[in-house]
């Protein structure tokens, strides 16, 4: 279960998140973190999906890496965050040590497309929440990583930015092999499972 202290220090984290955000006008200087309600859905997903093996494509200051890595502790998994960005990622270690958390993270800087292309071991649960740009390249090599039947592909901001996502969710649905649906969470979650 979700302790008290975790609940509360990770509400306050989104606060402190959510005021520097505002104070940015340049949108690639904001932590642009997942929605809490999203994030507690994912929480929620590991746990009744008994998740061992998360991806997290897009790990910004750590925020939904948190979430997920409380939600492995209590199902033995663990969680591998990609990050482009080197020193969000060491921003987003220190909140896991803060959190005690960073025995269930596995930190990966660099592109995520270079990570994507040589995994071959599938994942029960990715995250993908990056720039929406790169997602529809990532596309074969996510198929790969969600081979078994149950895995999962959660995409946040499709209600909020559809037009950035939409080349995306045409080429699931022209996939026969997966089924997806829009979730009104947050600001929008796509998920994609294996038929």
């Amino acid at each position: 279960m979700t302790n008290t202290v975790f609940l509360q220090r990770i509400a306050d984290l989104y606060d402190e998140f959510k005021q520097h955000d505002a104070r940015q006008s340049d949108r690639l200087r904001r932590y642009r973190n997942i929605e809490a309600e999203s994030a507690k859905l994912l929480a929620m997903l590991v746990r009744t999906q008994q998740s061992k093996r998360i991806l997290e494509i897009g790990t910004s200051t750590g925020y939904s890496t948190l979430w997920l890595a409380e939600a492995a502790k209590t199902v033995q998994g663990r969680v591998l965050t990609l990050e482009i960005n080197a020193f969000r990622s060491a921003q987003a270690k220190k909140y896991a040590e803060d959190f005690e958390l960073e025995g269930f993270i596995d930190f990966w800087v660099g592109d995520a497309a270079d990570y994507l292309k040589q995994a071959m071991e599938p994942f029960d649960l990715i995250l993908l929440d990056a720039e929406r740009g790169s997602y529809v390249s990532y596309w074969e090599d996510l198929k790969r990583l969600l081979q078994s039947s149950g895995s999962t592909l959660i995409i946040d901001n499709v209600i909020s930015h559809p037009a950035e996502v939409k080349p995306m969710l045409e080429l699931i649905k022209q996939d026969e092999h997966y089924m997806s649906s829009i979730l009104p969470v947050g600001a929008g979650l796509c998920m994609v499972v294996v038929k």
